[in-house]
């Protein structure tokens, strides 16, 4: 299993965060998106190695920012 936590800006409402889990559900085939609205962090957990371009290109199309870490 991987893990990988990302930094979203922009979000600011539950409406947001569902919008950046099903971007990121979709980019990742995750397991597991864990989001903390308070702080921005998104913690991903798959089945298979977290291709971080894929993640930042998912967000970055919905119209989030994202930093990896």
């Amino acid at each position: 299993m991987s893990t990988s936590t990302y930094t979203v800006a922009g979000m600011t409402c539950n409406g947001c965060a569902n919008k950046v889990k099903t971007a990121v559900t979709d980019a990742a085939g995750a397991s597991a998106v864990n989001i903390d609205l308070a702080t921005g962090k998104v913690t991903v957990t798959a089945d298979r190695p977290i291709d971080d371009v894929a993640i930042t290109n998912a967000v970055e199309e919905i119209g989030y920012e994202v930093t990896v870490g």
